[in-house]
């Protein structure tokens, strides 16, 4: 059971996921903006040194607990964000049976924890719902082109799965659910080894290693900038009236794999140069958000140009690969943050 101080401080929320990349900076805005946070992670991809900075935050607390198991949370809580699932194909494809019932079980444990308490949900769906898609750009009517039974899956049949309970929850009035489509995004606190496209160029820029591209490089991605994700959330779960609709959030800017590897080497000091691999079975050609919908009910658009993002992203893991060196030279390990934990083991 969560424990920590109950003070009373706007909205009591929930973040399943909340010590991965993006559920770190989900804490950190809620945390900023009055509320009091209730972080759930197994730490299977998150991690404790995400929330270096809110553990002496009296207004946040730490659950320790994979989502499959049976969620038990002894305070009311008024908003839950489910963003519990590895997210990177090198890290749901290590073992695609939890992925699966993370985003199948995990997101029925908590649709029912919402339900007891009254809770608003909201679900981080993917744009890998639709697949290597034959529409384009992706509007949310599209209902993708999906191999169900390829390496891939676990990742996308199982977060279409979580869609469906969630609007089936919506239907039967047991829960307000709201479902946001996420495209690619890139920032600090993303996992130097996660497999990422932005992730692995900057890393291997500033490692000197060649920059892997897959196939030609011609085919295309989309990329959001963390903080612009964030708002997007907060504001798909704060609007008033239930959307009864996916919403995807991500920038509509478009940029072959190349182009982006040739910018990431126009702003490092490498000595890196581009090699190409075979393109992984199922990998989307194309990706690009409409946003026509997040535009018009949310009042929500991207703000931060890839060339600003990457600058911040840049400067990001060139502190934390610094650190790890000089650990590693030193003999030390990282000392992991001391957090309010509770272990659940239900």
């Amino acid at each position: 059971m969560a424990k920590g101080n109950k003070a009373s401080r706007g909205k009591i929320i929930l973040v399943a996921g909340g010590a991965g990349f993006v559920g770190s900076h989900l804490c950190t805005a809620l945390l900023g903006a009055g509320n009091r946070v209730i972080c759930l992670d197994s730490y299977l991809t998150g991690s404790p040194a995400n929330l270096i900075g809110l553990q002496a935050n009296p207004y946040f607390a730490m659950v320790e607990q994979d989502v499959c198991d049976e969620i038990d949370i002894d305070e009311p809580v008024d908003q839950i964000y489910n963003l519990a699932c590895p997210a990177s194909p090198p890290s749901y494809q290590a073992d695609p049976i939890h992925t699966m019932m993370t985003s199948v079980t995990g997101t029925g444990n908590l649709l029912r924890l919402a339900e007891r308490h009254g809770a608003t949900f909201l679900q981080a769906s993917t744009s890998e719902i639709y697949g290597d898609p034959e529409e384009h750009p992706q509007q949310e009517n599209y209902w993708g082109h999906v191999n169900c039974t390829g390496p891939r899956a676990c990742y996308d049949e199982g977060k279409r799965a979580a869609e469906a309970l969630c609007f089936d929850s919506l239907r039967a009035g047991s829960v307000d659910t709201r479902v946001a489509r996420i495209f690619n995004t890139y920032g600090p606190h993303m996992r130097p080894n996660d497999g990422r496209i932005v992730s692995n160029f900057i890393v291997q820029a500033l490692r000197n290693e060649p920059l892997t591209v897959y196939g030609s490089g011609e085919q295309t991605r989309s990329f959001c900038y963390v903080s612009d994700l964030v708002d997007g959330l907060i504001r798909l779960m704060n609007r008033k009236e239930n959307p009864a609709v996916p919403v995807n959030l991500g920038n509509p800017g478009e940029f072959t794999v190349i182009e982006l590897a040739e910018l990431v080497l126009s702003r490092i000091e490498t000595a890196s140069t581009i090699v190409h691999e075979p393109l992984p079975a199922d990998d989307p050609q194309r990706r690009r958000p409409d946003i026509a919908r997040a535009r018009k009910l949310l009042g929500w658009e991207p703000k931060v140009p890839l060339e600003d993002g990457l600058t911040h992203t840049i400067a990001w893991f060139q502190s934390a690969l610094a650190g790890s060196r000089a650990e590693r030279r030193s003999g030390r390990t990282r000392r992991q943050p001391q957090l309010s934990v509770v272990t659940q083991d239900l």
